[in-house]
């Protein structure tokens, strides 16, 4: 199984002077590709985590947001990935853009985002995502899938559309800040472009390219 990949790639005097620029170049580059029907999020990015005693994990989230502080998502704070933040709290992100033969790769600290950007996010999500947050006891096992519809239906009645739903204690964002951001450009034989931008002791930005 082997896909030709295409010789344009990616030099180092093509890049911006720090890697948010540049994902944000590379983003609406992925936002364009899911308009064409190539990408069908281009905001999921994997999620990869490990445990107090070093057991990885990864899973699929949402990107929600990014600036100069990071790359935010959003969780149940009881869950299986939020457990492992607390005792490690440090993640990678991999957003896989195969279709245009591109990946960034974020490595980095955790932390949990301001209350207040919590709640602006959650507010303005559906009404039945805000419904499902409460329902949902993350990554615990339900008997059934109609306990858990069960329990949306109930809260769903205390919280009909229309009413505010508040925020719940146990949910909310999380910001991956980088201290360090590949980008991965498909290339011709395997002589794949791997650009890395790596954060210096002054907080400003180095880039070193790696073999493919």
């Amino acid at each position: 199984m082997r896909k030709r990949y295409r010789s344009v790639g990616l030099t180092e005097d093509e890049l911006a002077p720090e890697p948010y620029t540049q994902f944000a170049r590379w983003f609406t580059d992925a936002v364009a590709a899911a308009e064409d029907g190539l990408i069908v999020e281009p905001n999921a990015m994997v999620l990869s985590t490990a445990d107090a005693e070093g057991l990885p994990t990864s899973r699929t989230v949402l990107l929600k947001g990014y600036d100069l502080g990071g790359f935010v998502f959003y969780s149940n704070y009881r869950s299986r990935k939020a457990r492992a933040l607390a005792a490690n709290p440090r993640a990678s992100l991999l957003f896989p853009w195969h279709p245009i033969t591109r990946q960034v790769i974020v490595s980095g600290a955790v932390a949990r985002v301001a209350p207040e950007e919590t709640a602006a996010y959650f507010h303005s999500r559906p009404h039945g995502s805000q419904v499902g947050a409460w329902a949902s006891e993350q990554s615990s096992v339900v008997a059934s899938r109609e306990v858990l519809e069960k329990r949306y239906a109930e809260l769903a009645a205390r919280w009909p559309e229309g009413t505010e739903v508040p925020v719940p204690s146990f949910w909310g964002g999380f910001r991956v800040e980088p201290v360090s951001v590949e980008f991965w450009q498909g290339r011709e034989d395997r002589l794949h472009d791997r650009l890395r931008y790596v954060r210096d002791e002054a907080g400003g930005w180095s880039v070193e390219r790696l073999a493919p």
